[in-house]
């Protein structure tokens, strides 16, 4: 298969591109690096990437900002911040490929733990991760041509400790590779519709 990874040079993203490459045609994007570049939060940069890369079997994203910050101190522009990277710039990319999937391709979008175990200062992300999975349950019944739509759910990854640990006390941390197997799942498997959950 021919697959588009976007957010290739993260930590989820650099793991799937491996993980698939094994098998398959990997063609890495990303806002500032990867063999095509686009910020997803842009419909237009998200037409024009695929239009660069022509036909494919598979878009996958592991990419998407959110803000984390306490409740009371939390404004629109916060919530903007999730609002147009993690859940529109995936809404973007689900929209614009459909025109660009063979038939029976997918596409696989991330959510996250908290939209179903919040955390404290996650309120925003909460609210963004469980948009993707509403918005991937709605997609997945209108998709044409066998197209399929899944997201992926990891809780807090080892490889973030140093970084996110802090947020996800008492939190089982999974290691990166658990993930790069539930898009691989999504990719290569037949289901539609599905949130799998990395926990």
């Amino acid at each position: 298969m021919k697959i588009i990874v976007i957010g290739a040079s993260g930590t989820i993203g650099k793991a799937v591109s491996s993980h698939l490459a094994a098998r398959h045609e990997i063609v890495r994007v990303g806002a500032s690096s990867g063999d095509v570049r686009a910020d997803i939060r842009d419909i237009a940069q998200v037409r024009h990437l695929f239009e660069q890369v022509g036909k494919v079997d598979a878009v996958v994203v592991a990419a998407g900002a959110v803000h984390f910050g306490a409740l009371a101190e939390l404004g629109p522009e916060q919530f903007q911040v999730g609002i147009a990277s993690k859940l529109m710039g995936q809404v973007n990319v689900a929209q614009v490929a459909p025109a660009f999937l063979n038939d029976g391709g997918s596409i696989t979008l991330i959510s996250g733990i908290v939209g179903e175990h919040p955390i404290r200062f996650g309120a925003s992300a909460s609210m963004i991760n469980s948009a993707v999975e509403g918005f991937v349950r709605g997609a997945a019944i209108e998709l044409p041509r066998g197209l399929r739509i899944n997201a992926i759910s990891p809780t807090v990854l080892e490889e973030s400790l140093d970084s996110y640990g802090p947020y996800f006390y008492g939190f089982e941390a999974a290691p990166v590779s658990r993930v790069a197997l539930a898009y691989s799942r999504s990719v290569e498997g037949a289901q539609t519709g599905q949130v799998y959950r990395v926990w």
